[in-house]
C-alpha cells in the first residue's frame, strides 16, 4: 500500500475489470486534455467551449443516461459514475470539473419527467457536449428552504409566464437551458412546479457572479425573468409536484460531491506525502518527524472512513433503495474530511501551498462551496435526523 491518489483507495468489492478499464479511459484523456491546462482555466475563468465535445466524445457525459438520447447504459452502473468524478478530481481545480459536469444535478430530471419532445431536444445535445443545461432553484432570499421561493409561473393559454430571478446558479452563464424550480399554486412545497426556460427566451437575462473564493473556471450566475413566455409543454413531471423531483435530485447531486470531496481529500494526502518525502528540515525529512507522520497517519484514517461510508451509500443506490439520511450524513463526513485533509496538508507544504497555481492552494479555497453546495453541513444534519425519525 503507497499514499498516493491511487494506493490510498481501499478495495471496492463491487469493482470489476470493466470499471478499472473505464477509470484507465478517463484517465488517459484527462491527462492529456485536462491536465496541462487546468491551472490556466482557473486563472481564465472559463473552460474552452471546444472541450466539451470532445469530453462527450470519451463518454463522459453519457454514463446513465437512455440510449434513446445518446447515453450509455448497457453494463455501467453507479461506480462508473463515481469515476468520473474520482478522476476529475485529481486535477484538483473543482471549476473544472463542475463546468463539464453540470448537467448531471438536472438532466436526469429532464429525462426522466419531461415530455418526450423536451427529451429529445434537450438531451442528445447536452450528451454530445454541444449545449448545456443547470438547475436553478436557489434565490435571493430563497436556498436551502425551498418552500420560500417566490418565482412565479402563471399559466396563460399554452404558455407559463414566469417572473422572478435565481441565484448562484452554477453554468448559468452558457447553459442553453435552466430547469427552474417555480411557484405555479400556493405557498409551501405544494405550490412548486419545476419547468425547463430556454435561456435565450426574450425578458431573460443574465449577471456573472465572478467573484468567487473558489470554482473559478466554473461560470456562476444570477438569472432574472421578466414575463418569459415558456410553452406550457416544459412543464418537467405534473404541475404542483416539482417539489419531489428536487428533492429525488438532491440525492445524485450530493453523491457526485462526495465522491469528489473524498478524491480531494486523497489529493491533498498524495501532495503532502510528496513533499514531506523530499523536504529537509533539522537535519531530516519531513516524513522523519513523528509530528508529520502522525498527520498523514490521521488524513488516512479519515480518508478511509469516508471511502467506506460512500461504498454503502453508492450500493443503496445501486439497490434502488437510496437512504436520504445516509447520503445527508456521508455529505457531511466527507466535507469534514475534505476540510481536514487540505488544511493538514498546507501544514506540511507550508509557504509553497499558499502560492496559486497547485492542487492544494486551489482545493482549501474550494472546501466551503463543497460543503455548502447541494446542502449544508447543517441542512444534512437536520435532514438526516428527520429522516431518522428524531
Amino acid at each position: 500500500m503507497s499514499l498516493d491518489f491511487d494506493g490510498a483507495r481501499l478495495p471496492n468489492p463491487y469493482l470489476t475489470e470493466d470499471h478499472e478499464a473505464w477509470r484507465d479511459q478517463l484517465r488517459k484523456f484527462i491527462d492529456s486534455e485536462l491536465m496541462p491546462y487546468a491551472n490556466q482555466w482557473e486563472e481564465d475563468h472559463k473552460v474552452p467551449d471546444e472541450i466539451f465535445p470532445k469530453a462527450a466524445e470519451v463518454g463522459m457525459f453519457a454514463v446513465g443516461y437512455p440510449e434513446a438520447y445518446g447515453g450509455l447504459t448497457e453494463g455501467l452502473d453507479v461506480w462508473h459514475g463515481n469515476i468520473i468524478y474520482e478522476e476529475l478530481a485529481r486535477l484538483g481545480a473543482g471549476g473544472v470539473g463542475a463546468a463539464l459536469t453540470v448537467h448531471g444535478i438536472s438532466l436526469p430530471t429532464i429525462l426522466k419527467l419531461a415530455s418526450e419532445e423536451v427529451k429529445q431536444e434537450v438531451g442528445p445535445a447536452v450528451i454530445r457536449g454541444e449545449k448545456r443545461i443547470s438547475l436553478a432553484v436557489t434565490e435571493p432570499g430563497a436556498g436551502s428552504d425551498v418552500a420560500q421561493l417566490i418565482t412565479t409561473a402563471v399559466c396563460d393559454g399554452d404558455f407559463y409566464i414566469v417572473n422572478g430571478s435565481k441565484t448562484f446558479i452554477t453554468g448559468g452563464m452558457y447553459s442553453s437551458w435552466a430547469s427552474t424550480a417555480v411557484r405555479t399554486g400556493g405557498e409551501g412545497l405544494g405550490g412548486i412546479s419545476l419547468l425547463l426556460i430556454p435561456l435565450d427566451a426574450e425578458g431573460v437575462s443574465r449577471t456573472q457572479l465572478d467573484k468567487k473564493q473558489g470554482w473559478w473556471a466554473s461560470d456562476t450566475a444570477t438569472l432574472y425573468f421578466d414575463n418569459v413566455r415558456v410553452p406550457v409543454g416544459n412543464l418537467v413531471g405534473k404541475e404542483n409536484e416539482g417539489f419531489k423531483a428536487i428533492m429525488g435530485n438532491f440525492n445524485l447531486e450530493r453523491m457526485q460531491l462526495i465522491v469528489s470531496m473524498e478524491a480531494f481529500a486523497r489529493v491533498c494526502l498524495e501532495d503532502a506525502v510528496k513533499w514531506a518525502q523530499e523536504r529537509k528540515t533539522f537535519g531530516k525529512t519531513l516524513s522523519q518527524h513523528q509530528v508529520i507522520r502522525h498527520k498523514i497517519a490521521d488524513m488516512k484514517q479519515r480518508i478511509n472512513a469516508t471511502q467506506a461510508y460512500i461504498q454503502v451509500c453508492s450500493k443503496q443506490l445501486m439497490d434502488g433503495k437510496p437512504n436520504a439520511g445516509d447520503i445527508a450524513m456521508c455529505k457531511v463526513q466527507a466535507s469534514q474530511t475534505m476540510e481536514f485533509c487540505a488544511r493538514e496538508a498546507m501544514q506540511i507544504m507550508g509557504g509553497i501551498s499558499y502560492i496559486r497555481g497547485n492542487r492544494v492552494e486551489r482545493i482549501y479555497r474550494e472546501v466551503r462551496v463543497n460543503a455548502i453546495g447541494g446542502g449544508s453541513e447543517e441542512i444534512m444534519r437536520d435532514l438526516a435526523s428527520r429522516q431518522y425519525g428524531f
